[in-house]
């Protein structure tokens, strides 16, 4: 009998039409049967109930073993489903976790925000706000090819931002609420200028091209103001107007198509019904500011990160120990045990300038460590590591043998040797306050270490210098020092010194100068930018493209305020003149550092020093002429006077006059100066 779930079916299989009992006799409707013959037993009533019941549960067994085998199939086929769904997300192509979602949250923000809060820590209200922008459009709805919603996401560094909303994007993703969790990425910083219009139009069309449906906008604040325009359009009308014709190519780039009348060109570009997304710092007013009120209004949502509590750095450390230990086991073999001391140590990372990406950063460098101490023996290693925390640093111990620190085991970071720098600081001749300033950068430096690794705020310390003084005082030789100090102290973190004139930042045409002086400060950013006689990127007000250059210089430094060290150099009077070029040129520059003339005794120094460099020594009887051929020279005209170039000069003339003595002298001392080497310039 085949599987039947109508139960009036069945029970007709075994009982009559209409649900009694079929046994002897007629039942009502029926036609009569033939009477049976005389002397027969009559029928036995518990027999036909017991026959009736048999087979009821012959068939009840078998619909329960059709339920199991239906049952076991669609479990098969939901973990097929389920494998099948889990290679595709390993493959990229589906957000991580579709595979788990319930089918009740299937296409449903019930229970959303809990969720990324499981894995975004210490910003409930952002993280309710972020997924209340992304659920907007669900409710109010809206029209391709308008835009989504226009979001702006705004906060410290390290606070969860990009997280939050790659999160959201994720389980969404997961829930079938989006097509997928990409997103694309524009660096409006890239775009600083006129000249980059046909670069940003290509990268703006192919952003709102690509699979995703979230395009996100980084600091805006850096962007040319007529690429914000576009940007603005988008957002407030729906569509953004091209000035020039533009195809799209077989590769789907926009490309210019010149005056020629192409079938197929692109005149506007729309938002494609993407989520506009910006990510900045700074909030609502500041982005009124560079796009003007019509597209605040247009912002649907803002979303602000707040300040980590103390307890939220806690969890947020515990988090990463919990990663770190998952990943310690699964790549070393090793379990890892860490109490409240480290947890606290980890939690302490937390900067103002990193945020919580200095919790992550502290425990790459834990695994890092410990790796390395995997990697000193061939013996595979196996048992318990704990860690503890000592002011110091984290320890480590394994299998509860003798503490060892682990920073020892990392190589030694590349720092250009501290010590060796500051020595050759030190015997430079002179200039006291200059090095008591530089100096004083490490100290500062360490002492925001120490306050960091306590808990406390760290202020940054402007270190952009001006250094003022006439030629020869040592000022480039300074600035080359000052590269490799801070690189030394951990100030910076490349310690490159690239040294620019006039000609390496102006251009040569109009719209040449911004790109090639934003290029000189890309080149030095994690080092120093130096540039000699910067007073003559100043020519008066007329100079169009010096002004341009200094206007460039003055906002890059702000933008990578963090990241680069600029140190002017130039006499003082055409310094004073020059710091009038820009209004806000003089306050970038707190550190005014004047290199004094030398005085005759130290031209004196500075001779002896070079010529030991040069594997030469003045002979005693040098010291009273050169002493007075300096004092007169400096009464004359100290500022040439009174520089290491005088000093110089006399001593390559003095060895140039040595070796004509020697040719003559062939047994005299070939590395000793005598009074008869000197010349003097009167």
């Amino acid at each position: 009998m085949a599987y039947t779930d109508d139960w009036e079916t069945l029970m007709n299989g075994v009982f009559g039409a209409g649900g009694k009992l079929k046994f002897g006799g007629a039942q009502p409707g029926e036609k009569p049967q033939a009477a049976k013959p005389a002397g027969s037993p009559l029928p036995d009533l518990n027999a036909a109930l017991q026959e009736n019941q048999r087979q009821l549960d012959e068939l009840l067994k078998k619909q329960n073993a059709q339920l199991k085998a239906q049952d076991a199939a669609a479990q098969s086929a939901l973990e097929d489903s389920r494998r099948m769904l889990r290679d595709m997300e390993a493959d990229g192509l589906l957000a991580k976790g579709t595979a788990d979602v319930p089918p009740e949250q299937l296409g449903s923000f019930e229970g959303l925000a809990a969720e990324v809060k499981k894995s975004v820590l210490g910003q409930d209200a952002f993280v309710d706000s972020v997924v209340r922008a992304m659920r907007r459009p669900f409710v109010l709805g809206t029209e391709r090819p308008a835009a989504r919603n226009v979001i702006l996401i705004c906060g410290a560094p390290g606070t969860g931002r990009h997280f939050a909303l790659a999160e959201t994007a994720r389980i969404m993703a997961a829930r079938g609420l989006l097509q997928n969790d990409q997103t694309a990425v524009l660096d409006l910083a890239l775009y600083p200028n006129s000249g980059a219009e046909k670069l940003f139009l290509q990268d703006l069309y192919a952003a709102l091209h690509a699979p995703g449906e979230i395009v996100i906008f980084e600091h805006y604040e850096s962007c040319h103001p007529g690429f914000l325009k576009t940007l603005s359009d988008l957002a407030v009308k729906g569509s953004a107007p091209l000035s020039s014709r533009y195809l799209v190519n077989k590769e789907g780039i926009l490309v210019d198509a010149g005056t020629a009348l192409a079938p197929g060109a692109v005149s506007t570009i729309t938002p494609c019904g993407k989520y506009l997304v910006f990510f900045s710092r700074k909030g609502r007013d500041a982005l009124a500011d560079k796009f003007g009120a019509p597209f605040v209004a247009a912002v649907g949502d803002v979303c602000t990160t707040s300040a980590f509590a103390r307890e939220d750095l806690a969890a947020l450390a515990a988090q990463q120990l919990n990663a770190l230990a998952q990943k310690v086991n699964t790549r070393l073999g090793l379990t890892l045990t860490a109490g409240a001391d480290v947890r606290d140590y980890v939690a302490a990372q937390c900067s103002k300038e990193k945020g919580a990406a200095g919790l992550a950063a502290a425990c790459e460098q834990i695994f890092r460590a410990l790796s390395e101490y995997c990697l000193q023996t061939d013996a595979k290693l196996t048992g318990t590591v704990a860690l503890t925390a000592q002011p110091e640093g984290v320890w480590f111990s394994l299998n509860g043998a003798e503490a060892q620190p682990l920073a020892a085991l990392l190589p030694a970071e590349y720092t250009g040797a501290v010590d060796a720098i500051r020595a050759e600081l030190d015997d430079l001749v002179g200039l006291a306050p200059v090095k008591e300033y530089v100096f004083g950068l490490a100290d500062n430096l360490q002492v925001q270490q120490r306050r960091a690794a306590a808990g406390f705020k760290t202020a940054s310390l402007s270190m952009h210098m001006i250094f003022t003084g006439n030629p020869g005082t040592g000022k480039t030789t300074i600035a080359r020092l000052v590269a490799k100090y801070l690189k030394a102290i951990g100030a910076l973190k490349g310690g490159q010194l690239v040294e620019v004139t006039r000609a390496d930042l102006v251009g040569r045409y109009t719209g040449h100068t911004a790109p090639l002086t934003n290029s000189v400060i890309q080149s030095a950013l994690g080092g120093v930018l130096f540039i000699d006689e910067a007073y003559s990127l100043y020519r008066g007000e007329q100079d169009s493209f010096g002004l341009e250059a200094i206007d460039t210089l003055v906002k890059g430094m702000e933008d990578h305020r963090d990241e680069l060290v600029v140190i002017l150099a130039g006499y003082t009077k055409e310094m004073e003149t020059f710091l009038t070029a820009n209004s806000g040129l003089a306050s970038r520059f707190p550190n005014k550092i004047e290199f004094p003339d030398y005085t005759a005794d130290e031209l004196l120094d500075i001779t002896t020093v070079l010529a030991k460099g040069k594997g030469y020594r003045l002979a005693e009887s040098c010291t009273f002429p050169l002493l007075g051929y300096y004092k007169r020279r400096q009464a004359l005209d100290s500022r040439t006077a009174g520089n290491g170039r005088l000093a110089r000069n006399t001593l390559e003339k003095a060895i140039f006059n040595q070796s004509r003595r020697l040719v003559a002298e062939p047994a005299a001392e070939l590395d000793l100066i005598l009074p008869s080497d000197l010349e003097f310039e009167e």
